[in-house]
């Protein structure tokens, strides 16, 4: 299978190049199952409350990239949404041992109505070369949207003859609202526009170096990885140019969550050469030593990683099973992208709490590298067993009040800001860890563990505001089926 076509400038979005969905009520078993046998089709919503846009995830990809620009080619409140970029890389930057991050220099075009009905390639070619005498970047990245797709401005035609004339890649990245139902395909593409421009090929081999795919958690690999004599390569968030184009020297690639980094790890294999690791990021116990004996086999360091997963056991077993007598029997809800909620899923089933269901942002049937043991819900199902009411659903929140209200689940965890209020007004205690690496590795059940245990005992707060709370969703609504409006028993029941 080969998804990645670095000759392109476009990337195929993710309901035509791997077949996902955003639309699937069930099991997580019956979701695995239908995915296997060929038989995974999306269900539409008759009535759908909103949408991620990819354009976000694209700067994502990019923006924290320490001596790059972005510039969001479209009306400027397109980059409205953008500004978070540099809270979040001014904020985080010390967790990645960045003293000093350059901060981030986001632009817009600032299309009107004038470019619209006339096109707006002038003021795009006029961006770059303001953006370029501005900041002196050593990459500059053209964000899509909707209104340079709808009226079709030559992108990259304007890319490649300002590149010519300023020295440095200018690399566009169509990601345009309208693309795709599905927002990680944002993701594919500021990693296609990175691999195109970026990346080249490895003039040696650095037999100690591992890519690592990740958002902007704090640096546990880097730790790890001293014990194990390699190092870390993070990609994109806080490299420069120079260790991104020198990422194919690396002698494997890994990812903290395959719905990030699908895209960006088979381009590395296929295109460069350098092997991914094909197996589910290392969170709960079964996953994390297949990982690391996986790291250990491509690495020529099998023994390190064996006295590695020994000195874990030995430090972190004993806590684990500590929290598992303090937990078991509790229940708890999951919302979240799809691979990092399979994972906090395993991390429940490890601490003896009982998933009565999740809110997954959608399904990937299959990743780019199209290997069965990436499935990161296979693995979930059998490791720890079945999920019912699993839910795929793009950011429904209708559908997730209504399953809470319905479930009062003991807590709620969340990966994406805006959701745990839905559990606090319900008087659930609910937790929100944006630190992606938090839960990896023995330790991280732990760390998750405490921070549960706590979350449920200090729960007045909580209590306290459901009696005030108001829910602005009717009393009718919340009396319907969840899944009113999703697929065919929507057009049944006449919604």
């Amino acid at each position: 299978m080969s998804t990645v076509n670095l000759k392109a400038a476009e990337v195929q979005v993710r309901e035509n190049r791997l077949g996902s969905i955003t639309g699937f009520k069930g099991t997580a078993s019956e979701l695995v199952e239908c995915a296997k046998c060929g038989e995974l089709t999306d269900s539409e919503r008759s009535f759908s409350q909103c949408l991620g846009c990819s354009t976000s995830n694209a700067t994502c990809a990019v923006a924290l990239i320490q001596d790059s620009a972005v510039i969001s080619h479209g009306p400027v409140g397109c980059a409205g949404r953008l500004h978070d970029y540099g809270f979040t890389y001014r904020v985080n930057g010390k967790h990645r041992g960045v003293a000093d991050p350059q901060q981030r220099r986001i632009f817009s075009t600032n299309m009107d109505e004038h470019d619209t009905v006339y096109g707006g390639n002038e003021k795009l070619a006029a961006t770059i070369r303001e953006v370029y005498e501005r900041v002196k970047p050593n990459v500059i990245f053209i964000v899509t949207t909707c209104a340079s797709g709808i009226i079709g401005d030559d992108v990259q035609g304007i890319a490649e003859e300002v590149e010519q004339e300023i020295g440095i890649p200018v690399s566009p990245i169509f990601c345009e609202g309208f693309r795709s139902k599905i927002w990680t395909s944002g993701f594919d593409a500021g990693y296609h526009g990175v691999a195109r421009k970026l990346i080249k090929p490895a003039a040696k081999k650095q037999p100690d170096l591992v890519n690592i795919v990740n958002f902007w958690g704090t640096d546990v690999f880097g730790e790890w990885f001293k014990r194990l004599g390699l190092r870390a390569n993070y990609l994109t968030p806080y490299a420069t140019v120079a260790q991104i184009e020198t990422s194919s020297e690396a002698v494997a690639t890994v990812q903290i969550c395959s719905t990030l980094g699908s895209y960006l790890a088979a381009a590395l294999e296929q295109e460069f050469g350098v092997p991914e690791i094909s197996v589910s990021p290392p969170y709960g116990i079964e996953q994390t030593e297949k990982w690391f004996r996986e790291l250990g086999k491509m690495t020529d360091r099998r023994d390190e990683v064996e006295t590695f997963l020994r000195e874990e056991r030995e430090k972190w077993l004993p806590e684990i099973e500590r929290l598992r007598e303090a937990l078991g029997g509790k229940t708890a809800y999951v919302t979240a992208g799809a691979s990092h909620g399979h994972a906090l899923l395993g991390l429940l089933r490890e601490l003896g709490l009982r998933p009565l269901g999740a809110a997954i942002f959608h399904h990937d049937p299959v990743y780019d590298k199209g290997v069965d043991s990436l499935d990161s819900l296979n693995n979930l199902v059998e490791t720890y067993g079945d999920v019912p009411g699993y839910n795929v659903c793009n950011k429904q929140e209708f559908e997730l009040v209504n399953i809470l209200n319905r479930t009062k689940p003991d807590i709620l965890l969340a990966r994406h800001g805006g959701m745990t209020l839905w559990g606090a007004k319900f008087g659930i205690p609910s937790l929100l860890i944006g630190d992606e690496h938090y839960g990896m590795g023995y330790e991280g059940i732990v760390k998750y563990g405490r921070r549960i245990a706590d979350a449920i005992e200090n729960d007045e707060f909580v209590k306290n505001l459901a009696k005030h709370a108001v829910i602005p969703y009717s009393k009718w609504w919340l009396e319907q089926d969840p899944y009113a409006f999703l697929g065919a028993d929507a057009e049944a029941e006449g919604f």
